[in-house]
């Protein structure tokens, strides 16, 4: 039997039950367990926040985490859509401040739209929390920076380069890199390059090797923004921490009620941590007394 509860039911700043769209049910401790605004095909729609706001609580600012991220350059990340990326190392860089905001190193894939994957979602967490982010956004002072040969150092991805163009001296620069680079990354990072696709291998120069060995090892991407809250897979932001006691999450203003989950303003890193903070909160809560 489907039932929607629409509000609580609370006197003298104690719980008394709830009041469902069919019915009132009595109750003295109430758990608010409502999740976050991700993924609202769950049924998870942001409703825990307006329980709680009712009965005085602070909801700090909700925001996607955990989500895919988007990128100025669209056209060159769609180009690579569908690649995935294993063993590569990233940065964010405040460029305004020359600043590295996060690192990381493991997968990630191209989008249409820009960027995912396990690294990626785990740097949207941290950016997200970043200061003054929407100004920085706008102004393109957020760059990603990946080293798609984490393992190599400059000069040992040039002697490597040059080894594979010593084995096929007379094929041209567009049909040289299926060894270095998978498929879908050989055109973009050609492009790149600024070297005349048509050259062949045994002409290009030094300075020519250094600007494809560069953008290997450094190949950017301007961070636009985050994909909408409904795509992230936890949220950030909810019912203030300091306005519930964390030995039995019980709510310090409302006697009887309690919150666990992502419905409180606690969340982590991709990984299970999330997973682990509802077990946790869920736990504590359950122990009623």
């Amino acid at each position: 039997m489907e039932e929607t509860v629409k509000e609580l039911i609370v006197k003298d700043n104690q719980v008394r039950g709830v009041k469902t769209n069919k019915q009132r049910i009595n109750a003295d401790k109430v758990i608010i367990a409502t999740g976050g605004k991700s993924y609202p095909l769950t049924g998870s729609t942001g409703d825990g926040y307006e329980f709680a706001k009712r009965q005085g609580h602070t909801i700090t600012e909700i925001k996607p985490s955990l989500v895919p991220l988007t990128c100025f350059e669209k056209d060159l990340c769609q180009e690579m859509q569908g690649l995935s990326l294993r063993n590569v190392s990233i940065f964010i860089e405040d460029t305004e401040k020359n600043k590295k905001i996060y690192e990381d190193f493991g997968e990630m894939i191209f989008t249409h739209f820009g960027v995912s994957g396990p690294i990626i979602l785990s740097s949207s967490s941290h950016l997200v929390r970043y200061k003054n982010l929407d100004n920085l956004l706008q102004n393109k002072k957020i760059i990603l920076h990946i080293d798609l040969k984490p393992a190599l150092s400059k000069e040992k991805l040039d002697d490597r380069i040059l080894r594979d163009f010593s084995e096929i001296k007379n094929k041209k620069y567009k049909n040289s890199l299926e060894k270095l680079l998978p498929q879908k990354m050989i055109t973009p990072v050609i492009e790149l390059s600024k070297i005349n696709p048509e050259k062949q291998v045994n002409e290009i120069t030094k300075k020519e090797r250094e600007q494809l060995v560069q953008i290997i090892k450094d190949l950017k991407l301007t961070i636009k923004g985050f994909r909408p809250i409904d795509e992230a897979i936890i949220t950030s932001g909810g019912v203030n921490i300091k306005e519930i006691n964390p030995s039995t999450m019980e709510s310090k203003i409302v006697k009887g009620l309690y919150f666990a989950g992502e419905v409180i303003d606690v969340d982590a890193y991709t990984g299970g941590f999330n997973l682990q903070i509802a077990y946790s909160t869920g736990f504590t809560a359950g122990k009623l007394e």
